[in-house]
């Protein structure tokens, strides 16, 4: 019985070779594509062996009962075969998913060798080091860019303070020499009060309109 297994897979003989998995997986499909026709072809007979059971009837009861026999032995292999297919199905997932399983943990086998291969004249100690060389680089990086910056040339020499007391001289000796322009300045003879006396109202005419007034006021209140 195992040897017919074995030569029905063929994989007898002890110097067989076995399948790989992508061959197995293209077997299985070729399969269940030769089941699913199987199945299209007794989905058809079942329907033609129903309407000959129906168009008999009761009027040739021998061709109809004949006709549902058939009918129920080709459901029953319908059934078998949508068993079969649903082992196939099951054990060609599983064998698709063991064959992805062994690419992936392939590829990781070969990226984990190019790994090992890149640090291979690497260890921590001289990862350290180049560190520590790149940091002290950028330090004097750093420092040649200060000097670069910092401003030179004519001036620089000079304290700053020097300048601040020679300014603040030469501000006092300018305000001295204001105080002595105004101290200097020639005297501006002031307007004299005017001499003359201004002329006064004569009283004889004050009089004369104080009158006028009086007449005025009268003649108002006569009215």
């Amino acid at each position: 019985m195992a040897g017919m297994i074995a030569k029905l897979f063929g994989g007898g003989g002890k110097g067989g070779k076995a399948p790989t998995p992508q061959e197995a997986i293209q077997k299985l499909r070729e399969t269940e594509e030769m089941l699913g026709k199987k199945q299209e072809y007794l989905e058809k007979k079942i329907d033609q062996e129903l309407m000959t059971a129906k168009k008999n009837g009761t009027k040739n009861k021998r061709a109809a009962l004949q006709a549902l026999k058939r009918k129920k032995r080709f459901e029953k292999q319908l059934a078998q075969i949508d068993g079969t297919l649903s082992t196939i199905e099951f054990q060609r997932e599983a064998l698709e998913n063991a064959n992805t399983n062994t690419e992936v943990l392939k590829n990781m086998g070969y990226a984990a060798k190019a790994m090992k291969a890149a640090h291979e004249n690497m260890d921590i100690d001289k990862v350290d080091d180049l560190m520590a060389d790149i940091t002290e680089q950028q330090e004097v990086a750093q420092e040649i860019s200060d000097v670069i910056s910092r401003p030179v040339g004519f001036g620089e020499e000079f304290d700053e303070d020097e300048l601040m007391a020679e300014l603040e001289e030469l501000e006092q000796e300018e305000l001295d020499q204001n105080l002595l322009d105004i101290e200097g300045a020639p005297d501006v003879p002031l307007p004299s009060v005017p001499s003359t006396s201004l002329p006064s109202r004569p009283a004889k005419k004050k009089e004369e309109e104080d009158e006028d007034d009086m007449a005025d006021l009268e003649a108002w209140a006569a009215n």
